[in-house]
């Protein structure tokens, strides 16, 4: 542990906790893509199966359980809860998930540190995070104007990305043998498909305006 890896931890928490509060105050999931919400579903599962053989630390344990059981609820709520998915953007969210769980599979078959299926599932959950966003992307530049609460939300996802590519660089140059490239290409990939959010998210700042993405 050291403070990138805790201030990404606590970013990527505080940006279910805005969803969540997008969810709950609203009764609203306008502008959330559900596939997204899936595919994040699918990736904490698959990764997070050594809760069952493996104990690290309290910590690490509460947050993956955290992760989990959130990402369960808004997938609950967005297809379950009688008020939140009569707001669906389901003609928005069309994005093809499933192609990307299946290129994600395979690049897990091929590219994996151990052919165990802890470690393909592992493989898998990695590169299916760094395309997961992709969904909420494409709803979000499909529907023109993002609320303030979805803007947050993907902000501060970007952002744990962040502070984890800079825990990387730090582990790097403090811990001797320190090499996964799996997750680093992985997660140079996931950041870059931020990037163009993140332009247009600095200029509504910069210009106090409402935030708006090119269709």
């Amino acid at each position: 542990m050291n403070i990138f890896r805790f201030f990404g931890d606590m970013t990527h928490l505080f940006s279910v906790i805005v969803l969540l509060l997008k969810i709950y105050a609203t009764k609203s999931c306008s502008g959330v893509s559900l596939k997204t919400q899936e595919l994040y579903a699918l990736v904490f599962v698959m990764r997070y199966l050594d809760l069952f053989t493996d104990f690290i630390s309290l910590y690490n344990t509460i947050m993956k359980l955290v992760f989990i059981s959130t990402t369960v609820a808004i997938v609950w709520c967005m297809r379950k809860h009688p008020l939140v998915r009569r707001t669906y953007d389901k003609d928005l969210d069309t994005f093809r998930h499933y192609i990307l769980m299946a290129v994600s599979f395979v690049l897990a078959l091929l590219f994996h540190d151990r052919f165990t299926i802890k470690e393909v599932f592992w493989a898998f959950s990695i590169y299916l995070e760094a395309v997961a966003i992709l969904p909420q992307l494409v709803l979000l530049q499909r529907s023109g104007n993002v609320d303030n609460l979805t803007g947050q939300y993907v902000f501060f996802l970007g952002a744990y990305r962040g502070f984890y590519i800079l825990n990387w660089i730090y582990r790097y140059f403090t811990e001797s043998h320190y090499f996964r490239w799996i997750p680093w290409m992985a997660g140079l990939v996931q950041t870059a498909l931020y990037a163009d959010f993140f332009y247009y998210y600095f200029l509504s700042w910069k210009n106090n305006a409402k935030l708006q993405l090119p269709a």
